[in-house]
């Protein structure tokens, strides 16, 4: 599951390399206090993506890891092991 704190955004959308950049293909869902969330089912590996609020692209705060993108600003990094779960994110 893959979660985003945004209490005053009225869309939230993740895109990255598992969806090819699409933000519309994950939309997340407002779950009121428990933030935007959204269930990804991805295979094991290394990904990056970012969050888009609102239409504005940025960053996960929770993220542990990040690459520069080629427009200065900073990717998420998810790895995902073979042993992990679909819901991992």
């Amino acid at each position: 599951m893959l979660t985003l704190y945004a209490p005053e955004a009225k869309e939230v959308q993740v895109a990255g390399t598992f969806n090819g950049w699409r933000p519309d293909a994950n939309p997340l869902e407002n779950k009121g206090s428990e933030g935007w969330t959204t269930h990804l089912m991805l295979r094991s590996g290394q990904y990056e993506y970012r969050f888009v609020v609102d239409g504005v692209w940025t960053n996960d705060p929770q993220a542990t890891q990040s690459a520069t993108n080629p427009y200065g600003e900073l990717n998420s990094i998810l790895k995902v092991a073979l042993d992990d779960r679909v819901d991992q994110l």
